[in-house]
């Protein structure tokens, strides 16, 4: 019995002793559970101090990415039509102010400046017929002016002739009545004061001939005045023609506004340009600056002459110190082909972007010197 008891008792506690080896003691979640919280709780650190660093800043910051090198760009356009003779540049080279870039024919042009200036001599010489007419003109007036004076004086001496053979006739005509002269006497007393009568009205007739004469004369002078006048206005008219001619054939060389480089020269000689068609431009080396578009919420705080802080993608490396200088009149999209209407059609609120000017503060920078207009830079402005 006893042993029966024990035997069925020891398999009993064979398998006690064999489920306390097949469980282990818990010990080992305890330990990965404390590296998952430390590891948390640094994460939640990291990213508080990040999160705190980052709002510390955009207090005194404001940042974007959307921002250019902008220069200024002038156009090569020809102001009158022709062909292309010579293209004295090639593509991206260095021109300075006043270089020529291509020239025009211009043979054209050379004729018609030669027209008017024998225009301007014919002009010239119907100025000096002019002239000459009216002097003359002048002399008969004066000429005609002294003959009535002359006749004035013929006709004075003729009215006193008049007076004295009038008082001989008189006397003659009571004398003859007693016969204290004869008939003769009397008739030729007579004779005498008709005669003089008459000579003194062909005088006065004189001196009416003479005054239309004289105003004739000045008639034809203020004419010839006139005519003066006219030719020094069609000299005037001819200059300002010549003038226009040489300034148009000056316009067949075509020379460089500024200093810059030379963008992508597409014309070619013996090619037909029209007038003021752009052919290639000038990129200004002088005056580089930054358009970057900020957004409108970002302006409250900036203000002209803040400092900037400025990256180029192309020189990740290099900081460059800029200030703020100007902000545009209106948002960009005011300055669009087509600028929205929200008078039209649904609403939907946009923030829009206002351009900012940013010039830099040393220009003698090399990389500033390197910089190309259209490279995209990212700008910090310091609020401060």
């Amino acid at each position: 019995m006893d042993t029966q008891v024990k035997d069925v008792q020891h398999p009993a506690n064979t398998n006690h002793s064999h489920d306390k080896h097949n469980h282990p003691a818990p010990e080992a979640p305890k330990k990965r559970n404390k590296r998952f919280i430390v590891v948390l709780a640094l994460l939640v650190v990291l990213g508080g101090t990040f999160g705190l660093v980052k709002y510390i800043h955009a207090l005194h910051h404001e940042e974007t990415d959307d921002a250019q090198i902008d220069a200024n760009i002038s156009p090569a356009i020809p102001r009158v039509a022709g062909y292309v003779t010579e293209v004295r540049v090639k593509d991206n080279q260095k021109v300075k102010k006043g270089d020529t870039l291509l020239v025009l024919d211009g043979r054209e042009l050379a004729i018609k400046v030669e027209q008017a200036e024998a225009a301007l001599a014919t002009a010239q010489s119907s100025l000096g017929v002019a002239q000459a007419s009216t002097s003359a003109a002048r002399a008969n007036t004066v000429s005609s002016q002294a003959n009535i004076y002359t006749v004035d004086a013929q006709i004075e001496a003729a009215k006193v002739n008049v007076w004295r053979s009038t008082q001989d006739y008189d006397r003659y005509a009571i004398l003859v009545k007693d016969h204290s002269v004869t008939q003769q006497q009397y008739e030729q007393a007579l004779a005498a004061k008709q005669t003089a009568e008459r000579q003194l009205k062909v005088l006065e007739e004189q001196k009416n001939a003479a005054s239309r004469q004289t105003s004739a004369i000045a008639s034809q002078g203020n004419a010839t005045y006139q005519q003066v006048s006219v030719a020094d206005a069609t000299i005037k008219q001819k200059q300002a023609e010549l003038e226009t001619a040489k300034l148009n054939l000056s316009y067949t060389v075509i020379t460089a506004p500024e200093d810059g480089l030379v963008s992508k020269v597409s014309v070619q000689p013996g090619q037909y340009v029209q007038a003021g068609q752009s052919l290639f431009s000038v990129v200004s080396e002088q005056g580089i600056w930054v358009v970057a578009n900020f957004k409108e919420t970002q302006l409250d705080k900036m203000k002209v002459g803040q400092k900037v802080i400025v990256k180029v993608d192309a020189f990740p490396d290099h900081e460059i110190e800029a200030k703020v200088t100007s902000f545009s009149p209106a948002t960009g999209a005011r300055f669009a082909l087509l600028p929205p209407d929200n008078a039209t059609g649904n609403f939907v609120k946009v923030v829009q972007r206002v351009p900012v000017k940013i010039e830099f503060v040393n220009h003698n920078d090399e990389v500033v010197k390197q910089l190309r207009p259209g490279m995209n830079v990212s700008v910090d402005v310091h609020l401060d």
